[in-house]
């Protein structure tokens, strides 16, 4: 098990050099590879500078890398323009779609004894750890799995192995992942490295894909002073070690620990990034930890046109709405749809704010009654942007009309947290 580069810290700027020469240095100890396949983030993880980092990759490697998989999860398929916006000169020829509902196989199981375990008594069903069959079949001698180490919803922290048994996964193990997730709490998970589902992957790692020729790369990313996105770590590796390196950084750099509650938040979701609550709502899971009993939460949304990206997600999302963990759960055991597809039953657990606070949604292409009937509280987007304009505010607290507000351009960059509600 090796870690072949690792440079980074809260005031490190990567230039585009630096970041070509760092790659080029972590590769060269892999010696020659004849079939590489990447895996990289898609384009709802733009900023996390996998694309430059997967080009780079494309000119290193040369024709020896044959297939690039981007880890789509439950996501559409990225279109010509994302992936020429993302990817640069890297040829579109090279990219595959990942189905997630089809394009699976199986390496093993973890046993429920093991999901029993970690979940605390609260869950006890195996999980299969599924990947896209081009991972297993394809013939690689290397598998670059490209990515950015951040606080995440479900995990904890992103990256790592879920980039590979989630992002390339199938139905059942996203569904039992997420869900194993959202009944441990959020909460407890966000910001850590060391979390029940990060166990689940680690055992699949450990038991079922020791084979597969992967290497992690990598990423953590935050803005600098200018507001310019930079690259503050780096690191390549083949075990966990690159991971919690990178998730050490990313602890200083993308987690906002404060000294006090927000009691009104504006978050501004990027129309390019952010096209459904599935995704939007990382607007509500990465402030929660900050915002004070009877906050308003106020998601500015040009683009969101949708509520979840699968139809049968979609579906759930307006039968049920954001309700909270029991109705949630109560529905979990009346509906076989619901029960089928846990990935829906979680998100709608996290993107709830068990009526502690209010997320008043101001979408661009959805009616005051769809936001309504999903349980959010409806905002005009046009007036909204008018007071609270994303042209003039900065990152962090504003002073709009007299009112105190904390302003948040990109809620994918970070997790926000007040430090009371974080050390309970």
């Amino acid at each position: 098990m090796s870690l072949f580069f690792a440079a980074g810290s809260a005031t490190t700027e990567m230039s585009p050099t630096e970041v070509r020469s760092n790659l080029f240095q972590a590769l060269d100890k892999l010696g020659k590879r004849q079939k590489v396949l990447a895996v990289p983030p898609d384009f709802t993880r733009m900023h996390s500078q996998s694309g430059v980092l997967t080009e780079l990759a494309w000119q290193y490697y040369g024709q020896n890398l044959t297939d690039i998989l981007p880890a789509l999860g439950t996501h559409k398929a990225m279109t010509d323009n994302e992936i020429a916006t993302m990817y640069g000169a890297t040829p579109r020829s090279l990219f595959r779609v990942h189905d997630w509902r089809n394009d699976v196989v199986t390496l093993g199981e973890v046993p429920g004894e093991f999901m029993y375990k970690v979940s605390e008594g609260k869950l006890d069903y195996t999980w299969p750890a599924q990947v896209n069959k081009l991972v297993r079949d394809g013939g690689h001698d290397l598998i670059l799995s490209i990515g950015q180490v951040v606080p995440h919803e479900v995990v904890g922290m992103a990256n790592y192995n879920k980039n590979i048994f989630i992002g390339t996964g199938g139905s059942i193990g996203i569904h039992r992942s997420h869900f194993l997730g959202a009944v441990y709490g959020m909460e407890r998970m966000m910001g850590r490295a060391d979390t029940p589902v990060r166990r689940v992957l680690n055992y699949a790692s450990e038991h079922f894909a020791k084979n597969l020729p992967i290497v992690y790369v990598q990423t953590v990313v935050g803005k600098n002073a200018e507001g310019n996105l930079v690259i503050r770590g780096l690191y390549v590796g083949d075990d966990a070690e690159c991971f919690e390196l990178a998730a050490a950084l990313s602890l200083k750099v993308n987690f906002k620990m404060m000294d006090r509650e927000i009691k009104k938040a504006v978050v501004f979701l990027d129309p390019h990034e952010f096209k459904s609550t599935w995704l939007g709502n990382k607007s509500v899971y990465r402030t929660r930890m900050a915002l004070a009993d009877n906050a308003e939460l106020i998601v500015l949304a040009p683009g969101v046109h949708e509520f979840g990206e699968d139809a049968a997600i979609d579906a759930l999302i307006r039968k049920y709405g954001y309700c909270g963990t029991p109705r949630t759960l109560a529905a979990v055991k009346e509906d076989p749809q619901l029960a089928g597809n846990l990935s829906a039953a979680a998100h709608l657990i996290h993107g709830s704010s068990e009526g502690r606070f209010t997320i008043r949604y101001c979408p661009g292409h959805l009616t005051r009654k769809e936001i309504e009937d999903a349980n959010f509280e409806y905002g005009d987007l046009a007036t909204m942007t008018a007071k609270y304009n994303p042209a003039t505010l900065t990152d962090g607290w504003n002073t709009v009309d007299g009112d105190e507000i904390f302003y948040i351009s990109n809620p994918g960059l970070g997790l926000w947290a007040y430090r009371g509600r974080f050390l309970d």
